[in-house]
């Protein structure tokens, strides 16, 4: 049997992360599920399913908050053992989570740590996980912060969703493939991943795609390095602008399965003056 003690991570506001341990615990990640998706009891992870995979090499790790001596779950991470189509195994991280309050404090940073020391430890060095690319602040995390890279995207993935966030539109994701034993991951979780900046990318020829003006892939130019923008904030489209939402989720779907075909990989997300743009380039993946 593996023997793994999980580091503890604790900062100035006494925020703890460890693997959830008892029933109550694992009811409040379901109740978290609630209040950070406004989902249903039908789109929850429940608590016999996240405590099974937990028991057999998978993981579920929670955030809590020591507020005046009380624990609250304030984030969480699940994920089980998968395989790839090799054959080989990868942990697959299903679903992450933080309260709104709780936010832009490197919580979400600190579960996906604690995640990758869980899987290394296993012996496992890929970890995949799915979301929706067109949700900035997760693709600048994924990319940037985290290190990953992307070349699958699964078309309307889940079908029509019923959660509040994700409601009315296809359920298009990226799959990110984060390779946690790699360099290139270990530069980019010191923060010592190097940032180009967009304007001078395009400056010096590089293509920039704007996906909601795409119909299809002949309008997508050839090149070995190219910018593809998104919107900084594809919530307030999809409440502002149904019809512009949906030629954002097209246009990106034609853009991106087009370039994934030509070999090309998703590689970062930037961000200049208010404007979020992917570099999509050749790029030789780490085993």
């Amino acid at each position: 049997m593996l023997y793994f003690v999980i580091l503890i991570f604790r900062d100035l506001m006494s925020i703890t992360i460890r693997p959830i341990n008892t029933l109550p615990e694992y009811h409040a990640v379901e109740d978290l599920q609630r209040e950070i998706w406004g989902a249903a009891d039908v789109e929850i992870m429940p608590h016999d399913l996240m405590l099974t995979a937990h028991k057999n090499g998978g993981l579920v790790l929670g955030a809590f908050s020591d507020e005046e001596g009380s624990e609250r779950l304030v984030g969480f991470v699940f994920g089980f053992v998968g395989l790839q189509p090799d054959g080989r195994i990868k942990h697959c991280s299903h679903v992450a989570g933080v309260a709104a309050d709780y936010r832009d404090r490197n919580v979400g940073y600190r579960l996906k740590a604690a995640q990758r020391e869980y899987v290394l430890a296993q012996g496992i060095d890929l970890i995949t996980w799915t979301f929706d690319p067109l949700e900035s602040r997760n693709a600048r995390f994924n990319f940037h912060k985290l290190g990953a890279t992307c070349r699958t995207l699964y078309p309307n993935l889940y079908g029509e969703m019923r959660d509040a966030l994700n409601a009315g539109l296809p359920s298009d994701r990226f799959q990110v493939d984060w390779r946690i034993a790699g360099s290139r991951v270990e530069r980019h979780m010191r923060g010592e991943a190097p940032e180009p900046r967009p304007a001078e990318m395009m400056a010096a020829g590089v293509p920039l795609i704007d996906p909601s003006q795409i119909h299809d892939a002949s309008q997508i130019p050839e090149s070995e390095r190219m910018l593809v923008e998104i919107p900084a904030n594809f919530q307030r489209v999809k409440t502002e602008d149904r019809e512009l939402a949906a030629r954002w989720r097209m246009g990106v779907r034609t853009c991106f399965e087009t370039l994934f075909a030509r070999g090309l990989t998703a590689a970062d997300l930037l961000v200049e003056q208010g404007r979020c743009f992917y570099i999509v380039e050749q790029y030789a993946q780490e085993d």
